[in-house]
């Protein structure tokens, strides 16, 4: 049995959680593969290493005092260095990384610094083999990711490796040049690595005891998600949930492997699952609330809309002429509406207003702006009737007026439209109706 761990910023801050991970990789023999990122904050007032190599690099291109910047990344990572008590100098690698700051090996080059360093910090307390993702992690001239070149070189890397550290992140382009994936890549190299070494589960250690029913910041102290579905992930993290880089789904997805999200400073918690598919039956009716603020409608009515063949499609022609996606279209017999995001629409209304005159010819076009969308996501509501009903008895209870409702024809979302000022009070009611009642 096989298993990639990959440990966050909070997880590898200080010596002090560096010891915790050590615990947790032996406590577990099948954990074999691990993907550092780089150290986080340690306290509120602390600054994540990636942002002081990218502070320091910036100051080096643009010809300021950077000696300073560069101290407080080596200190950092003396701090770590002392407090295991590990014999290792990373002066040579300074050295090299200041030399290439100076050369203008690009901000990428910068960025990736951490997570290489942290992976040599690591594999030397931990006694495992160091790879550097630069070797085994490949991207095109253009910066594309090169999925089949790297699952096959990694595969063949790692195969007779027994134990290793790759740092997460970063790969390099045919040149040799660094390039990294988006804030949050090291998910996704997890992911890479899983899938290459055919793993029986990736283990994704951060701060928290897995996916949360919704937002902390809303709902104090909400409920874990024991088991969650890729398809009610990718949902819940469209609608604005940050559980998972979203491309760090999508290698193991493919090989069946599992996720447990997982928490550094509460090994103990099970955490939560990810999986393609269950037959486990979820804890309450549904799986997750999320949801963003910031859309606008256009409603457009005209009698007998329902007879002209082409309406809809001559409607959205027109959001595609100024590059505006939609969100939601729910329609009536003779109204139909658009949900877009108002960040986009404003800067064309009048266009796209004058735009769908011309080309429906309504009766009346109406804006409502402000507005903002809940997604009630869970597999166990294609199978629970009342569903829809308790969450507008809620609302109702809330004094929260329902804008707009959508469920997907696969039964598994609802999407309710609310007010913005709203948005908060509609998210707490439903999830007091779905979970603390529940509970």
């Amino acid at each position: 049995m096989k298993k990639v761990v990959k440990f966050g910023g909070s997880s590898l801050a200080s010596a002090r959680q560096f010891k915790k991970v050590a615990d947790i990789i032996k406590s577990d023999k099948t954990r074999r593969y691990v993907v550092p990122s780089a150290p986080g904050r340690r306290n509120d007032k602390d600054e994540k290493v990636t942002d002081l190599l990218y502070a320091c690099y910036d100051a080096v291109a643009e010809g300021r005092s950077y000696k300073k910047i560069l101290e407080k990344i080596k200190s950092r990572y003396m701090d770590i260095i002392d407090g295991l008590d590990l014999n290792l100098n990373l002066d040579h690698e300074f050295d090299r990384i200041e030399e290439n700051f100076l050369a203008k090996a690009g901000r990428d080059y910068a960025a990736s610094r951490g997570e290489y360093l942290n992976g040599i910090v690591a594999a030397h307390f931990l006694g495992f083999e160091f790879v550097d993702a630069a070797e085994v992690i490949f991207f095109d001239e253009n910066g594309n990711f090169e999925a089949e070149h790297t699952n096959r070189e990694l595969s063949e890397r790692l195969e007779h490796v027994e134990k290793a550290v790759i740092p997460g992140f970063y790969g390099s382009k045919p040149d040799g040049t660094i390039k990294t994936f988006s804030r949050g890549g090291s998910d996704v190299t997890g992911s890479i690595v899983a899938k290459a070494i055919h793993a029986d589960m990736y283990e994704n250690w951060t701060d928290v005891s897995g996916v949360l029913v919704t937002d902390p910041r809303i709902v104090d102290n909400p409920e874990v998600i024991e088991t969650i579905t890729y398809k009610e992930l990718r949902e819940l993290s469209y609608m604005g949930a940050s559980v998972l880089h979203e491309d760090a789904i999508f290698p193991v997805r493919k090989e069946g492997i599992p996720i447990n999200i997982r928490n550094t400073n509460r090994p103990e918690d099970k955490g939560t699952l990810i999986v393609e598919s269950t037959c486990r039956k979820p804890h309450y009716t549904i799986t997750g609330i999320a949801g963003k603020k910031g859309f606008c409608s256009i409603n457009i009515e005209k009698a007998m809309m329902n007879a002209e063949v082409g309406f809809g499609r001559k409607v959205l022609s027109v959001f595609e002429q100024y590059g505006i996606s939609f969100e939601h279209m729910p329609s009536g017999i003779d109204t139909m509406t658009i949900y877009v995001h108002q960040s986009e629409f404003e800067e064309f209304e009048q266009s796209v207003i004058a735009g769908i005159h011309r080309a429906v010819e309504p009766d009346t076009v109406e804006l409502e702006s402000d507005l903002a969308l809940v997604a009630v996501v869970g597999r166990g509501m294609r199978s629970t009737r009342g569903t829809a009903g308790r969450i507008f008895s809620a609302l109702a209870h809330a004094r929260v007026n329902v804008k707009m409702i959508d469920q997907g024809s696969s039964e598994w979302n609802i999407i309710i439209g609310v007010k913005n000022d709203d948005f908060e009070t509609a998210i707490r009611a439903i999830y007091d109706i779905f979970v603390t009642t529940e509970l």
